[in-house]
């Protein structure tokens, strides 16, 4: 299912699930992205294993522009992947597919969506914070680097269902 945007920003662009044909793609962004990139047979496995992959596709330039890669854990979303081509940063293309999987978490009836970001990584940090996710930990040694192992920030976004019962007054 292909979603239209109707913001100017994001005119031609759209969403679509990610798909093996998309892996080269995807894979030239990830390498240009990330120092330590996920293999291919990593998100061939995520597809496998019925993950949420979602690719962001500019029309106009008839390409993969970013990506994510998400997994329901019971009652909680997990962002495992979130990439956004260097070309096309620094545009709101990044908060625009954080949102797309912060609406998917809320459709899944989640209560809330975790992920970890580099220590090192403080743009992404900003742009889930400006989204309103909290620092809830730090994972020693998580990610690797080029001097040994990095230690991961968790971040989590607490989700509010609204419910008929819980929006009552007494």
């Amino acid at each position: 299912m292909v979603v239209p945007q109707i913001n100017a920003l994001f005119q031609d662009m759209c969403l679509r699930p990610m798909q093996a044909e998309h892996l080269p793609e995807v894979m030239a962004i990830e390498e240009a992205v990330y120092p330590f990139p996920w293999t291919q047979g990593q998100f061939l496995d995520c597809l496998q294993a019925g993950y949420t992959l979602q690719c962001l596709i500019s029309s106009s330039m008839g390409r993969v522009v970013g990506y994510s890669v998400a997994m329901l854990v019971v009652d909680e979303w997990h962002v495992l992947n979130l990439a956004i081509s260097p070309q096309t940063q620094k545009m709101g293309l990044g908060r625009f597919l954080l949102n797309t999987v912060i609406n998917d978490a809320r459709q899944a009836a989640c209560q809330s969506v975790l992920l970890e970001v580099r220590l090192s990584n403080t743009s992404a940090q900003r742009l889930y914070q400006g989204q309103g996710f909290i620092s809830m930990g730090v994972r020693k040694h998580y990610y690797p680097a080029a001097q040994g192992r990095e230690d991961a920030l968790v971040m989590v976004l607490p989700l509010q269902q609204t419910t008929d019962e819980n929006s009552k007054f007494y």
